[in-house]
């Protein structure tokens, strides 16, 4: 009897397993074109996502860059010494410090700016110049940050600058903001909003686009201000969309926009500007201690996964959608 009952399972769970994947078959030759569009993004997320993780085996060994894929299979296995040495390094906190901070500032400052800025576009009535704002907005995203960083280091100069008549007017010493360890900080935040604000921007007014427009007309019909419109109407309905891009965010904490410090800082503002990003290259790729800087990154991954894990998790136990 407990054997036919087996059997009895055991075919049941087989057909339901042959059930979900026929309708996983029906579901990819139902919309083929758009899987035969996303094999591009795909590949690249395998062949530069995926693949690399295999090279992670470095940090657990002493390897000295020689001999490819063999010098790495070869090379002596050191378990967590390379851990060991980072978590004992006197670096180590200073460029665990300067890059919380520095993220925090730009999380504290950053994230709020491109919802504010995309309400307030939402609220122009003028096309033509709503066009003109969008555009003007979008085209930092689009320069190299080492043009942003020689703009800045060009219009910061307490030489040359423009701004040194007006300190000059003021009678007060030039501010030499890129040299100055209380402005440096505020100098990364400033740029970094500048140059991404319009990109950032793009995300929300799609999600402002797809609210109905009946929702506002009710609302024009019980008396609601612009105001009251924007805090009952727009914010709860890309509640979902702020929420997936700080959960997101909140991931990118320990990972430092490495393009823009690097082109910026110099060795005077080592102190508050050091990011485990920089250490990385100066240590990995100009000291060639590759095994070293694989763990330091390795560390960052899974301070990154524990970080997505967490604000998940605390934004669905205040009631919202997380993204799993």
């Amino acid at each position: 009897m407990q054997l036919v009952e087996q059997r009895k399972n055991k075919y049941c769970i087989s057909k339901k397993i042959k059930m979900k994947l026929s309708n996983i078959m029906k579901i990819i030759i139902k919309y083929k074109f758009f899987h035969i569009l996303a094999i591009p993004g795909i590949i690249y997320f395998i062949l530069f996502h995926y693949v690399p993780i295999l090279g992670l085996v470095i940090a657990f060994k002493d390897y000295s860059g020689l001999g490819g894929i063999q010098g790495i299979i070869d090379a002596p296995w050191v378990g967590l010494e390379h851990f060991k040495n980072l978590f004992t390094s006197p670096s180590f906190w200073k460029l665990l410090r300067n890059t919380l901070l520095i993220s925090t500032y730009r999380l504290i400052w950053g994230f709020p700016a491109p919802i504010i800025f995309a309400l307030m576009l939402n609220e122009v009535r003028n096309r033509r110049f709503k066009k003109i704002a969008q555009t003007i907005s979008y085209m930092p995203h689009f320069l190299s940050w080492v043009i942003v960083s020689g703009l800045a280091i060009m219009l910061l100069s307490p030489s040359s600058g423009p701004l040194v008549p007006l300190f000059n007017a003021l009678g007060v010493k030039p501010i030499n903001f890129l040299g100055d360890k209380s402005y440096f900080r505020s100098v990364l935040v400033v740029s970094s909003i500048w140059k991404d604000l319009g990109w950032g921007t793009i995300i929300y007014l799609a999600a402002i686009t797809g609210i109905p427009q009946e929702q506002y007309e009710v609302a024009t019909i019980e008396g609601a201000t612009r105001f009251q419109k924007i805090r009952y109407v727009t914010l709860p309905s890309i509640k979902f969309v702020i929420t997936i891009m700080f959960i997101l965010r909140v991931g990118k904490i320990i990972n430092e926009n490495f393009e823009q410090i690097f082109n910026m800082y110099s060795p005077v503002v080592y102190e508050v500007s050091d990011v485990f990003e920089t250490y990385i290259y100066r240590r990995g790729i100009l000291q060639a201690d590759f095994s070293f800087t694989t763990a330091v990154g390795l560390f960052k991954s899974v301070v990154s996964l524990i970080l997505v894990v967490i604000s998940n998790k605390i934004v669905k136990l205040l009631g919202e959608e997380g993204i799993w």
